[in-house]
């Protein structure tokens, strides 16, 4: 299922009603697409007040409420694997990962894992967020 939405920074909760609570979800774009500032929007509706910012050399950051976030921008997948985090996805609660790839996705169909993909592009309007699985 594919759902579309054209969205400005103020218009993201309407984005976050239809997510998943649980399972992962993909986030892709080019950078400064906006894939941060959703992962935000999203950690803001599920109450959480941290300081969400992008794990781009940590590669995985946990928050409250069992929300994890993960960014796989430097090795894709192999990022993942190398840092033991594949088994993460078992666990209960909500995974988010900037810059998901086709790699990525073949495991979690391998392993029956449910995903939504979100891709990010700019808009004349905002932003264009496609929505694929939800």
């Amino acid at each position: 299922m594919k759902r579309e939405f054209i969205l400005n920074l103020n218009e993201l909760d309407e984005l976050t009603k239809i997510l998943p609570q649980e399972g992962v979800i993909i986030l892709k774009g080019d950078l400064a697409s906006g894939k941060t500032t959703l992962v935000k929007a999203i950690a803001k509706a599920r109450g959480i007040d941290s300081d969400v910012t992008s794990p781009t050399f940590s590669v995985m950051q946990g928050y409250e409420n069992n929300v994890f976030h993960y960014d796989i921008f430097q090795n894709g997948f192999e990022e993942i694997l190398k840092n033991g985090l594949f088994e993460n996805f078992f666990e209960d609660g909500l995974h988010l990962v900037e810059w998901g790839d086709d790699e990525l996705e073949e495991m979690l169909k391998k392993f029956n894992i449910a995903y939504v993909k979100i891709l990010i592009t700019p808009h004349e309007r905002g932003r264009k967020y496609e929505v694929l699985g939800a």
